[in-house]
């Protein structure tokens, strides 16, 4: 990590360590997700604090103890009004902003701008002023304080007037809506999301587009330019490496080996998200299947996910749908022995590393994508010289145009060719775009983005 001469506060929603208590005591574990995972090794046994909300029991009981000690971090989390982060994260972060960013709306339908949604846009004001308030009170003299996504948008402002002395950066983690879809909102409530990330010293992104996106809707919503910088963040190669030369890996790639015998896989990694455009995917694999009858079969797409955000609506509604396109795909094309798709829903993180390291062909296909490391996490563990297929709408596919096969992700005939070209490639070919693959992935680290955003905090200090 780079030396810097200010102390750093990292802020988000969901922290590194989850709480619960046993036997009156409170037991921490490293927590979930692809911010904790790419961050918390960065700053273990640096002076670095940690604030998030509260997210369970066992953390409102930690929040009462102030900042905690464990896993080699200093961790304050943050016990917010039940119904304020209810409102705050369901139907402001989820419902609303998460849906813009990545395009998902169908405005015919939503979002529902009522009475509702303007209590809701009150309570996520009031946790972003609970956030301000405590990173006011904590965080030292001429701090750098490093603000997670869209979730703590509004914070600048408020430091600004309550701690003139430190130096905020936010970052964001998806895409950023552009000025069509930021119409969408309220002029008041899009106006102050605005400000209030124009409000901090500078605004990161993972790609130069969704910076170019959020420059468009401040100039035409405020007027104005407000600072920017480009950095994606990369996986920890050496964390998922571990990962992938573990015991709990190593007999998962055996049942793999296996079960796959000589057949080829085709393979995705992600969450039953609407974004994450599995639907497409699967339609793709069963026009290649239509137009191709010598692969049928002789490949299998697993789709590995869990489901999200299933208290939502329209995301319970997708899950079926996923489900029941990958039945109708195996009653049309499978035959005794042999099911096209394979769709796993459990959450297995070394089972998900034991598929990537025996992949054929990866499928990463998103709609709208801040990034998506999986598309890196890939290339660094595979070990049959797999082929990636990228969306050209993944905020990764700046970085790795040359060496994979782009995809438009709404176009199923132009991913059907791809996923049949991928398949096709001889020895020598997917050996060559291995190679390439790889040099793309190994690139950059996690402590390159950190190292941004430090850098970034310092030119904006000056």
């Amino acid at each position: 990590m780079t030396n810097v001469t200010s102390p750093i506060v990292l802020v988000s929603n969901r922290g590194p360590l989850s709480f619960s208590e046993t036997d009156g005591q409170l037991v921490a574990k490293r927590g979930a997700g692809g911010l904790v995972s790419g961050l918390a090794p960065l700053v273990v046994g640096t002076d670095t604090m940690w604030i998030a909300a509260a997210l369970s029991d066992g953390d409102r009981a930690a929040a009462a103890e102030g900042v905690i000690a464990a896993e080699g971090m200093r961790v304050r989390t943050l016990a917010i009004d039940p119904t304020v982060l209810r409102q705050a994260y369901d139907i402001i972060c989820n419902a609303t902003l998460w849906f813009l960013h990545h395009g998902l709306h169908d405005l015919s339908r939503r979002p529902l701008i009522d009475d509702g949604w303007l209590e809701a846009w009150a309570s996520y004001r009031t946790y972003n002023e609970a956030f301000a308030e405590v990173v006011a009170t904590d965080a030292p003299a001429n701090a750098t304080v490093l603000v997670q996504d869209y979730h703590l948008a509004l914070l600048g402002p408020m430091l600004r007037t309550a701690r003139p002395d430190v130096t905020t950066v936010h970052f964001s983690h998806t895409p950023f809506a552009p000025p069509m879809l930021m119409r969408v909102m309220p002029h008041d409530a899009a106006t102050e999301l605005l400000e209030g990330m124009a409000g901090h010293d500078v605004c990161g992104f993972h790609s130069a587009r969704w910076a170019a996106d959020f420059v468009a809707s401040c100039e035409d919503v405020l007027g104005h330019t407000p600072a920017t910088f480009v950095a994606p963040l990369a996986p920890d190669a050496e964390d998922i490496g571990a990962v992938a030369s573990g015991a709990a890996c190593e007999a998962a790639v055996t049942e793999l080996d296996d079960h796959l015998g000589e057949r080829q896989l085709i393979l995705r990694v992600d969450r039953i998200e609407l974004s994450k455009n599995l639907l497409r995917g699967f339609r793709a694999y069963d026009l290649m299947l239509s137009n191709r009858p010598d692969l049928r079969g002789s490949v299998i797409f697993r789709a590995l996910g869990y489901p999200s955000r299933e208290g939502l609506p329209e995301y319970l509604a997708y899950r079926q749908e996923v489900e029941s396109l990958a039945d109708v795909i195996n009653r049309r094309w499978g035959f005794d022995g042999w099911s096209p798709i394979e769709l796993d829903l459990s959450d297995n993180f070394p089972r998900s590393v034991a598929h990537l390291r025996r992949y054929d062909v990866l499928l990463v296909n998103p709609i709208r994508d801040g990034l998506n490391l999986v598309a890196k996490e890939g290339p660094l563990v595979n070990e049959r010289h797999g082929s990636v297929i990228l969306s050209r709408e993944a905020g990764i596919h700046d970085e790795m145009a040359d060496v994979v096969l782009s995809v438009n992700p709404y176009d199923i005939a132009a991913q059907a060719a791809a996923l049949a070209t991928a398949l096709d490639r001889s020895s020598a070919e997917r050996a060559t775009a291995a190679a390439a693959l790889d040099i793309v992935a190994r690139e950059r680290d996690p402590g390159d983005w950190l190292d941004d955003q430090l850098a970034a905090a310092r030119s904006a200090r000056r």
